[in-house]
């Protein structure tokens, strides 16, 4: 008995074997349509930034409209900085953010959006850490949401007419800080 496969049978094998992989080729693609899924994108640089409404812990309301649009009454650029109390490298830049914010007063706004916490959470961390600049309150995530942030910190640089110039995951140092202010401050 001859069990060596036939000439014929090797053909239908080799195109079984195409079929399949490029069957299993075409299913495995990722797919490159956009769905609509009614939730506004979270920031892509180059494209206008979320817009967004907040207060602090004081209830001062910040919007992204007072300061980063075109026709903004307070137009200037706008650093979002995503943040928490218990977040060890928040910790660690919040220094560098309050030292910024007051060699920029007047040209650029610094805003700091914390994640879920209480204000009475938030004011004591302030009065720790000596920080004077707007920390703003998303006790439901609502804008940390809308921004796509799932890591902290989250830094998003925001020129005047509200174009996303850089978003930042991690920790920031004073000099990469400063050096995206100018960047900013110079377009």
């Amino acid at each position: 008995m001859n069990l060596t496969p036939t000439r014929f049978q090797w053909t239908v094998l080799l195109l079984l074997a195409a079929l399949l992989g490029g069957a299993w080729i075409v299913m495995s693609q990722e797919s490159t349509t956009i769905r609509d899924t009614g939730r506004t994108p979270a920031p892509i640089v180059g494209h206008p930034a979320p817009e967004f409404e907040l207060m602090t812990t004081g209830g001062h309301s910040y919007s992204l409209a007072t300061y980063a649009h075109p026709d903004a009454e307070l137009r200037m650029p706008v650093i979002l900085n995503f943040w928490a109390t218990w977040c060890g490298p928040c910790r660690i830049e919040m220094p560098h953010f309050e030292r910024a914010s007051q060699k920029y007063e007047g040209q650029v706004i610094l805003l700091a959006v914390n994640q879920m916490e209480t204000p009475a959470q938030i004011d004591t961390f302030a009065e720790e850490m000596g920080l004077t600049f707007p920390l703003l309150v998303d006790q439901d995530r609502v804008v940390n949401n809308r921004y796509g942030v799932i890591n902290l910190p989250t830094t998003v640089f925001i020129d005047a007419d509200g174009i996303v110039r850089e978003v930042i995951i991690g920790t920031i140092n004073q000099a990469i800080l400063e050096d995206r202010i100018g960047r900013l401050l110079n377009e």
